[in-house]
């Protein structure tokens, strides 16, 4: 792809991490669900980002 979508998606990986970290601490807040159930998304997060990269074809 082009590199505009690789700057893109380089620009988006924090705030997006950043706001599925509050979500899930919102959950745990707000209800029984906690931290320690759903800290796994956010490896998933991460694996779905840096595969989007690559498909891409954005640098690091």
């Amino acid at each position: 792809m082009n590199t505009n979508s690789g700057n893109l998606i380089g620009a988006l990986t924090g705030p997006i991490l950043l706001i599925t970290l509050g979500v899930l601490f919102a959950l745990q807040q707000f209800t029984d669900v906690s931290f320690r159930q759903t800290w796994p998304f956010l490896l998933i997060l991460l694996g779905v980002l840096e595969l989007v990269k690559r498909l891409t074809g954005a640098r690091s």
